[in-house]
């Protein structure tokens, strides 16, 4: 539970003192042996801890996600195979899979939609990284707008969405191949410009490097750039960005 949670059920009479005494009392992370979850993140950043499931064992996996799920009552894992969520599945039947963006959750459905952030792609082949980010986003409670396939080949396409990416509270572009799309981006919109590269591309590409170095060598301003095919670590900034915005306007 939050602390506000444990708040509210204290001033209503839900709980003891001694019991919320208990939970203040806690450890701020829940040590496991093999992994010391973070349970006290989203007090301090408003953000609760998201697992990076790839390379984890099928049994440490299953137990992290059980503990983050029973502190929060939701959880969100990126970067996750089709045969970790089976495994995941059996034991929570209501866990969701993205096979795009290989993004596994259990979301609640009361959640609140704020604010405003695009997500554009330079291709169809970006979508996975772009997915990411959305869904990043989505979880930790933004609305997303996905402009995706306006890429420098046919930048008229871009054009044709200005009005919606010029109205979001931050713009999260994604490309690979030269990454142009990010300069282009940056010298269209008031807000900031979270530029990820992606690996999608033919030999000189280089893996995503090519479109990395375009990205940070802009002269466009405003635009920040994450690592190569960092979708999540664009969506949690966006949301940030978002966060701030919503309060501004507040």
């Amino acid at each position: 539970m939050e602390t506000r949670d444990i708040l509210v059920k204290l001033k209503n009479g839900d709980i003891s003192v001694e019991e919320a005494e208990h939970y203040f009392r806690r450890k701020p992370f829940e040590d496991m042996g093999y992994a010391k979850l973070d349970t006290h993140r989203k007090t301090r950043s408003g953000f609760a801890e998201v697992i990076f499931c790839s390379g984890k064992s099928d049994n440490h996996l299953l137990q992290i996600f059980g503990k983050l799920y029973e502190e929060d009552g939701e959880v969100f894992g990126t970067r996750a195979s089709k045969s970790q969520y089976e495994l995941i599945r059996e034991v929570y039947p209501e866990t969701q899979y993205d096979e795009i963006s290989r993004i596994i959750k259990i979301e609640k459905t009361d959640k609140k939609k704020q604010g405003k952030i695009a997500v554009c792609t330079a291709g169809t082949a970006d979508i996975p990284v772009a997915e990411e980010a959305a869904q990043t986003a989505e979880y930790f409670g933004s609305f997303v707008e996905r402009i995706y396939d306006v890429g420098v080949s046919g930048i008229h396409r871009l054009f044709s969405k200005l009005d919606v990416v010029q109205s979001a509270n931050c713009v999260i572009t994604v490309a690979g191949m030269e990454g142009a799309l990010a300069s282009v981006m940056g010298g269209l919109v008031d807000k900031p410009v979270i530029a990820v590269p992606t690996s999608v591309g033919y030999g000189a590409s280089m893996h995503g490097l090519s479109a990395l170095l375009t990205m940070i060598n802009s002269c466009a301003n405003g635009i920040a750039v994450v690592n190569i095919d960092n979708g999540y670590g664009a969506g949690y900034i966006a949301t940030q960005i978002n966060r701030l915005a919503v309060k501004e306007e507040k």
